[in-house]
């Protein structure tokens, strides 16, 4: 009888232990779901300064809040074959559904949705180069907008350099190209 009691008691133990052990280890910290994980969140804590002397290497700060406020801008992006070449194409991306390709307002669509003629003398004269910005990124009554700085971007935004792009190419290129193409 004292056996037989010794060898329960020695498989009780036995199963105890093993009932104990898969317990033990969901303790050990590797059993931590990474989503609960020791992390520091972006925006926690102090802000490390900006050392002495840096300089943005990309992005341009534009800080107006509609289209009105943007029509003194002036654009920092200088007139240059690559920017034409940049803008051009973002302009047969982006505008050239509405505008044409020409930028006559000679679309399918054009007359259905009231876009203006880019090419006009009021527009290349007129309209300031930040002001068209604006337009491009605000929007106007028809047109949508394509960048609204400091909100959440949309899949057809278009960056603060690449709407100056264009507006480099609808001031400097875009009517030299019309007329050369009309020879």
């Amino acid at each position: 009888m004292k056996r037989a009691t010794n060898h329960l008691m020695k498989r009780t133990a036995v199963l105890l232990t093993a009932l104990a052990v898969p317990s033990a280890a969901l303790a050990w910290p590797w059993s931590q779901d990474m989503m609960n994980q020791p992390s520091i969140k972006p925006q926690e804590g102090a802000m490390t300064p900006f050392p002495a002397r840096s300089i943005p290497v990309m992005g341009i700060p534009t800080k107006v809040a509609n289209r009105e406020e943007s029509r003194d801008l002036v654009n920092p992006i200088a007139v240059t074959a690559a920017s034409l070449k940049k803008g051009r194409n973002l302009f047969r991306i982006y505008c050239s559904a509405c505008h044409g390709l020409t930028g006559k307002a000679d679309s399918p669509v054009s007359g259905k949705i009231g876009a203006i003629d880019l090419t006009d003398d009021y527009v290349q004269t007129s309209m300031s180069e930040g002001w068209l910005w604006g337009t491009i990124t605000f929007g106007s009554y028809v047109m949508p907008a394509y960048g609204v700085p400091g909100e959440q971007g949309g899949s057809n935004d278009l960056s603060v350099e690449e709407r100056w792009h264009v507006v480099n190419y609808l001031k400097n290129g875009l009517v030299k190209e019309t007329q050369v193409a009309a020879k």
